[in-house]
């Protein structure tokens, strides 16, 4: 250690107040940055394991592979292990419930019992061919008195729509109409099974569908060249080569079909799609530049003013023959002494925040959603050198500026503390008009904050760094809420019930259930409509040209029960009673969709029309005739007006694609328009439910064969347990970076007016009261305010607009400035700096005047 480094240690010594200050910038800044990295890592973390716990990992699936195709995807270099699977159903003629006449078997081998999720209630898994475990939904909703132990022979095969030769999927409902079933089990094995265990109903299986699950056993040594199995596989390493080497892999052995677990691979950061490959990499690269940006600005205020603070002490090595060099290297030694003691405490305090907040974030989401894995603390090696890497380069960068001043600063310069404070009249001159309106206080303020520019500058940039933090964080996470609910199914219901064979007086009645806590009864009909080319949205220019200055729109017409309109309309801010006047009816429009871009895979949100209320729309009925020959007939059924245009959408409905249109009327207004006509209506329940699955029994209890019933409760649970975790994950952000903001500026403020106790002392000593002296500062609080929401604001809704910009690549929704979060920023600026000044005015305005202006 060299004289000037001993020199710099004992300097920090001596100015422990100060040195502590650094400190607690450092330590602020890495802890942040190791906060928000660990909960990337934790947060995908958990993605993967509730992803996993669901639906069981995997990464490819091959669909039919043969014998010989098996042995070569089990040889591939890049298979690290593989599930096999098969499927069928037999009939279950023992069942209580019309709507599940089967049992679906699904077929495993060993390392496909352990991967996928399977909870065993009793008894054990099958451990070869002959033996099966059921769900115990077969026990309780198919009444089935099966017993481990028992023997069943049964005829396994596929379901078929004999119509059009299509095979059908657990997915699909149990095909009917007013005559019975009308889909086909063409069998093609028998077998003799044994029970040997019961199982939890698998969450993979949709309440819908029309059999229940057994669990069976496939022996790879027993499948002969014939057989076809499904082959799940994970893979050695996850990149985005999996892609194009499972596509060439499929396509050299001839198979036909090879699909890819895309929600678990996108997080793991591995996707197909360059276009979200883009926004992920630019939103991250935004972000983290922000984040870095703040704690430069966090770390440069310390660094800086503890520049000032030595500089008649690095005046004093100058005078001694100190070089630039030496004086600069003293800065960054100064740097590296704090780094060193700051990094290793920053890091540990930002990993025990982390875990600590998870804790409470853990019983929370326990509670509200019943989330089967918990947030987890996870430290990597990659997001503790990350963490490090960008603290050692923002105090680089936070001492490289103080450091050159330092090796500039002259001996004589240094010694008489002339380089901070420069006055010339024009340098401090202010407008008259200032001292007229605002009184002598804020003329002395303002030419206080004109005298020591570079105080004066620390602050604002202090300040503008704060507000484009608070203000890009806050756009990023409203951004990434709105992209996740884009691309979420808008569910608002636990249970669909249609049918076109019941009247919806008949239907209604199973809103009366029990568990059933809101409901809503809503009748469709389909019918076109004409808008006029200047109504249209621009995208529909890239679907649909328009015929004599106007383009066909088709409508979907939406009747709602009195109760359910009423809180509707109540929800969109208009009087109810204004749609049920029957000679001019009256349509609640939906004028704001969300669609999928063919081309491009964009999901996009905009206008379905750009119309007005006032605007009467005609209803004409679906074309009849020959399309091709003769020109299609369309009849005028009636014309509504458009009463209120809204982005709200009531329970159970979905919004249309491009080029369509959805109208909301009261159910007597549906009734008056279609009353003489033979226009097809479809009728709808929605039900939510405290207990779903208890409120499907009932339904399925009253054995209306020509009712279809839609379970939805497990989806819509998903998707709100996304939104819920990236609430937190948002949430928790931008409670983050609004603690550092603050701390920001208060650490800058109030060191700055540390700085300036010589200065108070000479007004307070010439005659200034306290009332004055008060009202001083509070000019000073407001110039400092408006100075940096001049910068920062319009800053601020640039780097909003490249966050925009990058979401463009797979989201496409317009750009709208946060209003509420603005006016926030500028009410909390202001009182922020205020309290900050007031607390370090408080903190030495009863210190004694001879002895502040004596200060060295």
């Amino acid at each position: 250690m060299n004289i000037v480094q001993k020199v710099t240690i004992r300097h920090l010594k001596e100015n422990k107040r100060q040195s502590l200050v650094t400190m607690i910038g450092v330590i602020i800044s890495v802890a942040m940055i190791t906060a928000v990295t660990t909960l990337g890592y934790s947060f995908l973390d958990l993605m993967v394991r509730q992803h996993i716990a669901k639906h069981g990992e995997w990464h490819v699936l091959y669909k039919d592979v043969s014998l010989d195709q098996l042995k070569a995807i089990e040889k591939d270099s890049e298979t690290k292990s593989m599930i096999l699977s098969s499927d069928g159903y037999a009939a279950l003629e023992e069942s209580k419930n019309e709507n599940k006449p089967y049992l679906f078997f699904q077929n495993y081998n060993p390392i496909g019992m352990k991967q996928f999720p399977i909870e065993v209630i009793d008894g054990r898994l099958p451990q070869n061919e002959n033996e099966i475990a059921v769900s115990e939904a077969v026990i309780k909703n198919g009444k089935v008195d099966f017993k481990i132990g028992d023997q069943l022979t049964v005829d396994i095969g596929e379901r078929w729509n004999p119509a059009t030769e299509k095979e059908f999927t657990q997915t699909d409902v149990l095909q009917r109409d007013e005559h019975g079933v009308t889909e086909e089990l063409r069998t093609n094995e028998t077998k003799t099974v044994t029970i040997v265990g019961t199982i939890e109903r698998p969450s993979w299986e949709p309440a819908w569908s029309p059999g229940y699950t057994v669990i069976g056993y496939i022996d790879e040594t027993s499948l002969n060249k014939t057989d076809s199995v499904d082959a799940f596989v994970v893979v050695t390493e996850l990149n985005r080569s999996l892609f194009n080497h499972a596509k060439s892999l499929a396509a050299a052995q001839g198979i036909e079909t090879v699909n890819f677990n895309s929600d678990l691979l996108r997080y793991y950061g591995v996707t197909n799609n360059a276009q979200l490959h883009k926004t992920l990499y630019s939103l991250v690269a935004i972000i983290m530049s922000v984040i870095i940006i703040g704690s430069v600005a966090l770390i440069y205020n310390a660094f800086s003013i503890s520049v000032s603070e030595r500089t008649r002490h690095l005046g004093m090595l100058s005078s001694v023959g100190a070089t630039k060099r030496q004086k600069r290297n003293s800065v960054f030694f100064e740097g590296s002494v704090i780094g060193a003691i700051s990094i290793p405490i920053g890091i540990l305090a930002g990993l025990a925040g982390i875990g600590i907040t998870f804790g409470f974030i853990n019983r929370m989401l326990e509670q509200a959603l019943g989330v089967s894995e918990k947030l987890s603390l996870v430290v990597t090696p990659s997001s503790i050198l990350i963490a490090c890497g960008i603290s050692i380069m923002t105090i680089f960068i936070s001492t490289f500026i103080p450091a050159q001043r330092a090796s500039r600063v002259s001996a004589i310069d240094a010694i008489r503390q002339t380089h901070d404070i420069k006055l010339t009249g024009k340098t401090v001159k202010t407008s008259k008009l200032v001292g007229k309106i605002f009184g002598l206080e804020a003329e002395i303020g303002l030419k206080n904050v004109k005298r020591n520019k570079k105080k004066y500058l620390a602050t604002v940039f202090s300040l503008v760094i704060s507000i484009v933090l608070f203000l890009s964080v806050t756009y990023f996470t409203d951004n990434l809420k709105k992209s996740l609910t884009m691309s979420q199914n808008d569910l608002t219901y636990d249970i669909q019930i249609y049918s076109t064979q019941m009247e919806k007086v008949d239907l209604a009645d199973y809103t009366k259930l029990d568990h059933v806590t809101e409901s809503i009864v809503i009748e469709e009909a389909n019918f076109e409509t004409f808008f006029e080319q200047k109504e249209a949205p621009a995208q529909l220019k890239n679907y649909l040209e328009a015929q004599d200055g106007k383009y066909l729109y088709y409508v979907k017409l939406h009747g709602l029960d009195q109760e359910g309109f009423e809180a509707y309309a109540e929800q969109v801010g208009v009087d109810a009673k204004e749609f049920t006047k029957q000679d001019t009816p009256k349509a609640i429009v939906i004028d704001q969709i969300t669609y999928e871009d063919g081309e491009t895979g964009k999901l996009v949100e905009t206008k379905s029309i750009h119309s007005e209320v006032g605007k009467q729309i005609d209803l004409l009925t679906l074309p009849t005739g020959d399309r091709e020959n003769e020109q299609p007939k369309r009849e005028v059924v009636g014309s509504v007006q458009i009463g209120a245009l809204t982005d709200q959408v009531p329970m159970g409905i979905d919004t249309v694609g491009i080029g369509g249109v959805n109208l909301i009327v009261p159910q007597t207004t549906m009734d008056s328009l279609l009353a003489n006509t033979d226009i097809e209506v479809t009728p709808y329940v929605y039900l939510n439910s405290s207990d779903p699955m208890a409120t499907q029994t009932a339904i399925e209890d009253r054995k209306d064969s020509n009712v279809h019933v839609f379970n939805v409760y497990q989806m819509r649970q998903q998707d709100e347990q996304m939104i819920m975790l990236m609430s937190v994950f948002t949430y928790g952000f931008i409670t983050l970076i609004s603690l550092i903001s603050i701390a920001n500026i208060f650490n800058t403020i109030s060191t700055s007016i540390s700085l300036r106790k010589r200065e108070f002392a000479m007004l307070r000593s010439v005659g200034m009261t306290p009332k004055g002296f008060n009202k001083m500062v509070q000019y000073e609080s407001i110039f400092y305010g408006v100075k940096a929401l001049t910068y920062g604001l319009p800053i601020s809704v640039l780097v909003m607009f490249g966050i925009h910009r990058s979401t463009g690549y797979t989201f496409e929704y317009g750009f709208q400035l946060p209003w509420m979060s603005i006016i926030f920023v500028i009410i909390v600026i202001f009182l922020i700096v205020g309290s900050a000044m007031l607390y370090s005015i408080s903190k030495i305005k009863n210190e004694n005047i001879i002895e502040s202006l004596k200060q060295e």
